[in-house]
């Protein structure tokens, strides 16, 4: 694909006005990078969507965690991104710092494993947060777990698969003309499990990589798949995608979890889109299916607005005005992935 006959393309389409969707919060990032804005037509505009799990965990799994963490002979594993989402009350980097819980960063699940072996008067309580991306590691970990015995370990989850959320968009955000795939989910789902969405909801479903081209020549199959009037999936991220997906973690997925309700921040409860423990795994589940009850977003916070493309982070007025990256209201802000704070570090 000649990329400067898509640019040019792209910069004169005069056709009706288009919002594409891009799902995933570093494509959202790699769009500021590359300054692909400013190569297409105003009349095709880009939106962020619900791709960061930080993002959709609800305000309840903080609270949660922050409990967790103040029980004696109980310590909290986390990855970083998740100490400043705030909870109702407070986050658990405000927590932390005030000495009445005990939190560690983690860089991966399986330190748990080696923490509870050495230490089996302490529950660890790992921060299960992700999509389909991460979730095989913590299904991996629950597995050796079990295999080795160790029992001092405890998940509070937040996991979720990404492709009923999509559909939700579909259904209740009729505005959105397509939407350009998130590449790393794709990479364990595949791009097959696109097409069902693609036929019933006639938008276009285009996987993309993260390079400026790859962004380009997606926007680009998507514009042109609504000219033609022939909407599909496609994937041009064949280097890391399969139609298939990653078949091995599919199955250790399977292996591990079943599917139920979850609570997406701003969304609301999405049914059969969290992934929960088994049965012969309870012994591990740290009460996740408490966690998708409804509750609503703090007065003032628009991040269900900013994830479902109805407004741009800087049109929420919050953005830079009591909301930021230091003092943030809502896990847009926290997040690498969130849109709220990517849209702050490149145009406040």
């Amino acid at each position: 694909m000649d990329i400067e006959r898509v640019i040019d393309y792209l910069s004169l389409y005069d056709g009706r006005p288009l919002k594409i969707m891009e799902v995933c919060g570093t494509h959202t990032s790699a769009i500021f990078k590359n300054g692909i804005r400013s190569l297409i037509s105003p009349k095709i505009k880009l939106i962020s969507g619900p791709g960061c799990p930080v993002c959709v965990t609800p305000t309840a799994y903080i609270d949660k965690c922050i409990e967790y963490a103040s029980d004696d002979n109980h310590q909290l594993l986390t990855f970083g991104d998740m100490m400043k989402v705030p909870g109702e009350k407070g986050s658990l980097s405000e927590a932390k710092g005030g000495g009445d819980v005990n939190v560690r960063i983690m860089y991966s699940p399986f330190e748990a494993l080696e923490l509870a072996e050495k230490n089996q008067d302490m529950t660890y309580v790992v921060a299960a947060v992700g999509f389909e991306t991460t979730a095989p590691a913590y299904a991996l970990m629950i597995r050796e777990a079990a295999s080795r015995g160790i029992k001092n370990i405890k998940l509070v989850m937040a996991l979720k698969t990404a492709i009923p959320a999509l559909e939700w968009i579909c259904e209740n955000q009729e505005d959105i003309d397509g939407f350009i795939c998130p590449g790393h989910v794709s990479v364990i789902t595949g791009s097959d499990v696109y097409e069902p969405l693609a036929e019933r909801y006639g938008k276009p479903f285009v996987v993309s990589g993260f390079e400026a081209e790859h962004i380009l020549a997606a926007v680009y199959r998507i514009v042109k798949q609504i000219e033609d009037g022939v909407y599909r999936a496609e994937n041009l991220y064949k280097n890391a995608v399969k139609r298939e997906g990653n078949l091995k973690a599919a199955a250790v997925l399977e292996e591990v979890f079943a599917t139920g309700p979850a609570m997406w921040r701003g969304l609301g409860i999405i049914e059969n889109s969290g992934l929960y423990l088994k049965d012969e795994f309870a012994c591990y589940d740290g009460g996740s299916r408490e966690l998708y009850k409804d509750m609503k977003l703090p007065e003032g916070c628009c991040c269900g607005d900013v994830i479902t493309g109805r407004m741009n982070p800087d049109e929420c007025p919050m953005f830079g005005r009591g909301c930021d990256p230091m003092k943030p209201f809502g896990p847009c802000m926290v997040s690498a992935e969130g849109a709220c704070g990517i849209w702050y570090r490149n145009v406040h």
